[in-house]
């Protein structure tokens, strides 16, 4: 690939890289002033999302990972959430720890040889991919009703029943955020598609990368990341979108 390239392609997923950060730190502010209908089994991986966006800023990668290591732990210890969209979530933020290291020169000493960079990225993005579309097929496409009934057999099991907000408060705020899911996971998964493209590329597997950036528009056509990744492929003008626009996509 062309050094000129090359650089246009690192300069493209070091913004990706920063509106990830920011989207990361939209994410915390809306756990830090999470109702109190939340699931008090999960509350304290939400709340030590808090300090995701200082972690990230000053590139304490190493405590990024301790920190998503941390809360998937709180996760893993409720049976509903063990393979729930979170948990990709956290996958990818992995995959996109490794792959932001890789692409910023001079930050080997914090996670270790640069060599296992791309392939530690893969692996995570993969299992993100897999989490994702194990929980769209369990959860896609179920009305309110029927996903209230799933809900009350496999979520509301265990929530606490001595306090006074009660467990159908806690499966209410549940449904609501699982209905908002069944619109955001198909993006989510397109955003993991496009970092899955992105390692390609970097492996100098042009073709496969092409196939996720593909498969990410597919999921989401507005996937504007995805869409000049594949045009740097093709040699095609990239498309441009204002700051607004990139943060808040429509529909998002």
């Amino acid at each position: 690939m062309p050094a000129g390239t090359q650089h246009k392609t690192r300069t493209l997923i070091l913004v990706m890289s920063v509106l990830a950060v920011a989207a990361l730190a939209v994410a915390a502010l809306y756990y830090r002033g999470v109702n109190r209908s939340a699931d008090p089994r999960v509350r304290a991986a939400r709340e030590l999302y808090e300090k995701y966006n200082d972690f990230a800023q000053s590139q304490q990668y190493d405590s990024v990972l301790w920190l998503m290591d941390t809360i998937e732990s709180v996760y893993a210890r409720t049976d509903h959430y063990r393979d729930s969209y979170e948990i990709g979530v956290l996958y990818n933020n992995r995959a996109a720890v490794y792959l932001s290291v890789y692409l910023q020169p001079g930050n080997e000493a914090l996670i270790g040889d640069t060599a296992l960079f791309l392939a530690k990225s893969e692996g995570f993005v993969r299992q993100s991919i897999a989490v994702y579309e194990h929980w769209l097929e369990a959860f896609a496409g179920k009305g309110e009703e029927e996903l209230r009934t799933l809900l009350e057999t496999e979520f509301v099991p265990g929530l606490p029943t001595d306090d006074r907000v009660g467990s159908q408060a806690y499966l209410d705020n549940r449904l609501k955020e699982i209905l908002d899911a069944q619109e955001e996971t198909p993006r989510r998964l397109s955003v993991s598609y496009t970092n899955l493209g992105t390692i390609k590329r970097h492996q100098l597997k042009y073709d496969s990368a092409a196939v996720y950036y593909q498969q990410a528009m597919d999921l989401w056509d507005r996937n504007l990341t995805a869409e000049n990744n594949l045009n740097i492929l093709l040699n095609r003008p990239l498309k441009k979108r204002n700051l607004i626009q990139t943060l808040f996509p429509p529909d998002r």
